[in-house]
């Protein structure tokens, strides 16, 4: 929240202390974001697209889920990341 700009390349990964299905909102956030929702597998259930100051829209994952990661909008777009694909390294991967 209150954030400017973000840096290319970054993003901030959220870890939750279990699954479950997550929501997100865009309260005083001033840059367009992307959120990927990610199960402890690594697999991206969700990408999607969230508008600045939006405090109406639930950002929500279809699934449960262990991680989200929030990036400038359009950098899983730019990379051909989709949902279904798998992140590799996962803290807890393969447990």
């Amino acid at each position: 929240m209150f954030r400017q700009a973000l840096a290319p390349d970054s993003g901030m990964l959220f870890v939750f202390d279990s699954a479950s299905v997550q929501q997100f909102w865009m309260k005083n956030t001033w840059i367009p974001l992307d959120i990927a929702f990610i199960e402890s597998s690594g697999v991206i259930t969700d990408i999607l697209q969230m508008a600045t100051l939006d405090t109406v829209t639930p950002y929500r994952s279809s699934r449960p889920v262990l991680y989200a990661l929030e990036t400038n909008q359009g950098w899983f777009v730019a990379r051909g990341i989709r949902p279904g694909d798998t992140l590799l390294g996962i803290p807890g991967q393969g447990d």
